[in-house]
């Protein structure tokens, strides 16, 4: 079963006329319309298990046909198993890949030459990095996840977007752009089918950053992300709930299986601790690592006391700089000054683990650190490392 939804200013007279109940209308529909509203009135969305013949020929036409397109994949193209399938219609077509905003998951592999990292979780600065791409594919995502107040065009001047997710509700709740309901991977698969290869070459990959000097003392976040990035498997599983250092993590971390990361998307305090040991059990042939910071393990420290318990073989990895590193950007971001509560002093988390049971070992240094993880990646049982960084 398929359906078509087309907003239009039409809608008002039909509703007035088909529907039982009252309508309250308190603005005049003739009035001129407010900022935005130019995008919801063009929308079509579809509904299948598995697209039709029809929209997938329709689907190939529009990429096919794209002088540059983009895609941005979200969490939904993980879930479904389908990542090798992105990465396959992006090489197909030519196409620089984002992973979309608050990204819960890892969709595409960290090192492939399309990867361009996270989008911004602002209406301008998405806008801005789309600039240039006449067609936009989202795929398994939200249609976007918003984060901090940045007004501006959801969408560059010339710019079209067609999205396909299987939660009607992100459907519905999208802003702009044409959407498909549909399973993710078959419908991937169908498309990546549907489309000819593009004579366009492939785009450059992104010049990955300068490993992080050798400084004395605590180290900075990049120098923590190298150490771990070098030295854990490449099948690991990150867990992350250090936000303020989300974005030097998708730089540094290469992250290339399916499955291979979580966050806490809507940006709640105390996933990452009790997620990283239910991944751990629900995946004992992968080595699951929690990153997570040091105000943000308050929320969920008690689930150290259930890794203890079960001997589930999770790494803790605690980033303690002493404040809320993410509530003092957004002070910054909203030009808030002196905001009180932001330090977290006076927290000895190896103390709390022994307490629960698990092993603690304390980093403050690149060396420190390093002997540290070697000594938990060596172990099958559960450890947490708490180490001091430069805030």
């Amino acid at each position: 079963m398929s359906q078509a939804l087309s907003v239009s200013e039409s809608s008002f007279t039909w509703l007035a006329a088909h529907n039982n109940s009252p309508i309250d209308s308190p603005d005049d529909p003739k009035q001129e319309a407010a900022p935005g509203v130019d995008y919801l009135a063009t929308r079509r969305v579809e509904m299948a298990g598995v697209p039709t013949p029809a929209t997938l020929q329709h689907l190939a036409r529009e990429l096919e046909q794209a002088k540059n397109p983009a895609m941005i994949v979200g969490p939904d193209v993980d879930a479904s198993e389908a990542n090798d399938i992105a990465v396959a219609l992006a090489e197909k077509l030519a196409m620089p890949v984002w992973m979309a905003p608050s990204a819960p998951r890892c969709s595409f592999p960290t090192t492939h030459a399309s990867f361009r990292g996270l989008l911004p979780a602002g209406i301008a600065s998405i806008s801005r990095l789309l600039d240039g791409h006449d067609l936009v594919l989202v795929v398994g995502a939200p249609v976007f996840r918003y984060h901090q107040y940045e007004p501006g065009e959801f969408l560059p001047q010339g710019t079209r977007l067609i999205a396909i997710t299987c939660d009607i509700n992100e459907a519905t709740r999208a802003p702009m752009g044409d959407a498909v309901i549909a399973e993710i991977a078959p419908t991937l698969e169908a498309l990546n089918n549907a489309v000819s290869k593009t004579s366009r070459p492939m785009p450059a990959a992104v010049r990955r950053p300068e490993p992080a000097p050798a400084e004395a003392g605590r180290p900075a976040p990049e120098r923590v992300f190298d150490i771990l990035d070098e030295m854990a498997p490449r099948d690991a599983i990150y867990v992350n709930e250090s936000t303020s250092t989300t974005n030097i993590l998708w730089q540094r971390l290469r992250m290339t299986e399916q499955g291979s990361y979580y966050f806490a998307a809507a940006g709640g305090l105390g996933f990452a601790l009790p997620a990283a040991v239910g991944i751990q059990l629900a995946k004992p042939e992968r080595r699951v690592i929690g990153v997570i910071g040091d105000g943000s393990a308050n929320y969920g420290i008690q689930a150290l006391w259930t890794a203890a318990q079960y001997n589930i073989p999770t790494i803790f990895i605690i980033m303690k700089n002493g404040t809320y590193g993410a509530l003092r950007w957004f002070a910054g971001v909203l030009q808030a000054e002196n905001v009180p509560g932001l330090d977290v002093p006076g927290l000895d988390f190896c103390a709390l683990a022994r307490g629960y049971g698990v092993e603690a070992l304390h980093a403050d240094s690149a060396e420190s650190l390093t002997s540290a993880l070697r000594q938990a990646l060596a172990g099958n049982k559960p450890v947490l490392i708490e180490v001091e960084t430069r805030a």
